[in-house]
């Protein structure tokens, strides 16, 4: 009977382990770094996906000591939505800067800027419901070289999402989409090897972008 127990449980563990959503380790790492160190009220909370979540040297780069980096992993929107509590809800911030979206037009053919464009509102009700007045940014999907066979739908999803935010209050779109172009197409020169993610040249021109935004 007792092995019998021990099968089952065996079987249960693994299943759950199976069904564990995608970045669930990396979530609850937070969550214990959390508890061991509790951030202070007051913070810029930096949230979405790797171009934020590689970013090691963001507080230095932006020239400010009071920003905490929660991005995780390749998010998407949804993803955001589902970790809110965790991730997002939990903290007292000044202000929200929020990257994501690339990784939703990523995932497949079928979503299109206007998916993207849903799941941000729903995401921006959200966040307006818990901090209604609380200064939001968003950092407009980027151009990258690997993805660029994609680059109508990520078009339409920052026009879609600026208008919108261009009608609310205590928000800011930062287009860094133009700057990393060169004769119509991503910078060769300003990603890692993967052709995804940026390297200091890259950073450096979301440095240009964000800093006025999040030191104001």
């Amino acid at each position: 009977m007792k092995k019998l127990f021990l099968v089952l449980l065996l079987i249960v563990s693994t299943l759950g382990n199976a069904q564990q959503r995608p970045f669930w380790n990396e979530i609850n790492a937070f969550v214990k770094q959390d508890s061991i160190n509790k951030p202070k009220d007051k913070v810029i909370l930096f949230v979405g996906s790797s171009s934020f979540r590689l970013w090691k040297d963001i507080k230095t780069d932006l020239n400010n000591d009071n920003i905490l980096n929660r991005a995780f992993g390749g998010a998407t929107l949804l993803d955001m939505i589902y970790y809110k509590d965790k991730n997002l809800l939990n903290y007292n911030p000044s202000k929200i800067v929020i990257y994501c979206g690339e990784n939703d037009v990523a995932s497949s053919e079928k979503v299109d800027g206007n998916e993207v464009f849903k799941r941000f509102k729903k995401l921006y009700k959200i966040i307006r419901k818990q901090y209604p007045t609380v200064p939001l940014v968003f950092v407009s999907i980027k151009p990258c070289i690997l993805r660029w066979s994609m680059k109508d739908r990520m078009i339409d999803a920052n026009e879609r999402i600026s208008r919108f935010l261009s009608h609310k209050k205590q928000t800011i779109f930062v287009n860094i989409w133009d700057a990393m172009l060169e004769n119509g197409e991503p910078k060769k020169d300003i990603f890692i090897q993967d052709n995804l993610h940026m390297n200091a040249k890259g950073y450096a021109i979301w440095i240009e972008k964000l800093k006025g935004v999040v030191n104001e």
